[in-house]
């Protein structure tokens, strides 16, 4: 079987067909955490009330576009803010023991098995750098607590055009939004169905971002093209138990 017939059945979706051997929710193990565990300095953002600029849903649609040309002018910290949380937000837990939360975006079984990290070149107020956003700490309220996570290397544009794969044009906007796969949390509750569904909750989470850039009037575009292994060195993942999946650099539209 050719890979392209192999990942044709993947899309097929065979394991809903299929037993899918018991998971450990079934087991009875713990759920696992819905967020990784704040370890460095954490800065709160301000509050986002009213920065949103396009009111209009039908509007709000039809101005949604790709966009790789950015303006070298800043974001402000509340329009971070409601960009990170329109995205991945915690609203509310659900079930026994906490085991579900509610975000703005739909996941399978309310599993959320990403995180959702940034790297801020320019934004007005925030020193530039990686940072992660630590929905936990504020569940149900629209406050954002990014956690640091490390500074750029000397030239940004080159670390960044070589991390989005020689995608020069992505290091010009005011930010870069990089999605990390924790794969268990979906696997705890599918066990081998999980992988799917979580490239499906992958879109959902995607065109959250770039409907909130739009809302905000920034532009934005979504990139599968990067570098996998000098993306997971650079933020510290194993590239197996987390692992790059998305990026998205948001910014000013150059006119």
């Amino acid at each position: 079987m050719s890979k392209i017939e192999q990942n044709r059945k993947f899309m097929h979706c065979p394991n809903f067909s299929e037993p899918m051997g018991e998971s450990d929710q079934a087991k009875g193990i713990e759920v696992p955490p819905h967020s990784k565990a704040i370890t460095g300095e954490v800065t709160i953002l301000p509050s986002f009330e009213n920065v949103v600029t396009i009111k209009s849903y039908e509007e709000l649609l039809d101005i949604r576009r790709s966009e790789r040309a950015y303006a070298d002018k800043p974001m402000t910290m509340e329009q971070l803010a409601f960009l990170l949380w329109s995205t991945q937000g915690m609203q509310e837990y659900r079930g026994q023991n906490k085991q579900a939360v509610l975000r703005p975006v739909p996941s399978g079984g309310c599993r959320h098995p990403f995180e959702l990290y940034v790297a801020v070149r320019s934004v007005e107020g925030l020193k530039p750098g990686f940072y992660r956003y630590a929905p936990l700490e504020n569940v149900g309220e629209k406050t954002v607590a990014i956690e640091f996570i490390g500074t750029f290397e000397e030239d940004y544009t080159e670390q960044m055009k070589n991390l989005l794969a020689g995608q020069t044009w992505g290091a010009h906007a005011s930010v870069v939004l990089i999605f990390s796969c924790v794969p268990y949390r979906a696997e705890w509750r599918y066990n081998n169905a999980a992988h799917r569904v979580v490239l499906i909750d992958l879109g959902h989470a995607g065109q959250n971002a770039m409907l909130s850039a739009a809302a905000l009037g920034l532009g934005s575009c979504c990139i599968a093209a990067y570098n996998q292994d000098l993306f997971d060195k650079t933020l510290g993942f194993n590239g197996i138990d987390e692992y790059t999946v998305y990026a998205i650099p948001v910014g000013f539209i150059k006119k």
